[in-house]
């Protein structure tokens, strides 16, 4: 597996998407991470302080070579959002609810899943989804990932069980659909 470079910027019609910069990206990702709409099904209750994004931040930029691909989404020059793989074969996303249904979380997965594939050369990529997150399962539907079994109670977050919905997309279902 390839290194990911430190200074890899890939650019899509709307985004930008980057390697983290922890004290620059403090501010924008903060407002993500600690908003309860944006956080209603990630793995983990809205952050309470720039403390724990701090620490969240620093965990990101610290992946290492070889384990994960993870990239700051950045829209209009704000950072709003994040998409990759934290972990292979595990692909993760978010973005600011003020920008949902525009197509940018689709737009910024394209460029990482064909890397993931081509530069990786993972033989899948993972996504475990709340099965509340209509929105998210549509998407990764849209994308090719297919659902592979369903699990009660895999998180518990802020005291409350949730379920997952686990999906799988493989390099020959991506190259077919982006033929």
């Amino acid at each position: 597996m390839s290194c990911p470079a430190a200074d890899l910027v890939i650019r899509t019609p709307r985004l930008v998407l980057r390697r983290v910069r922890p004290d620059a990206d403090l501010a924008g990702m903060h407002a993500v991470l600690s908003d309860p709409a944006a956080m209603a099904y990630w793995s983990t209750p809205p952050h309470v302080s720039e403390d724990q994004t701090r620490d969240w931040l620093a965990a990101m930029a610290e992946i290492a070579p070889g384990e994960g691909d993870d990239f700051i989404i950045e829209y209009q020059g704000r950072a709003v959002g994040k998409a990759g793989l934290y972990r292979f074969p595990d692909i993760g996303y978010i973005l600011s609810p003020a920008l949902w249904g525009q197509g940018l979380v689709a737009e910024a997965l394209m460029p990482v899943i064909t890397r993931a594939f081509a530069v990786h050369g993972l033989e899948r990529i993972t996504a475990d989804v709340d099965p509340r997150n209509a929105a998210s399962i549509r998407l990764l539907a849209k994308l090719g990932f297919a659902e592979t079994h369903r699990a009660e109670k895999t998180w518990l977050i802020a005291g409350t069980w949730c379920d997952s919905i686990y999906f799988e997309l493989t390099p020959q279902v991506w190259a077919s659909r982006t033929a």
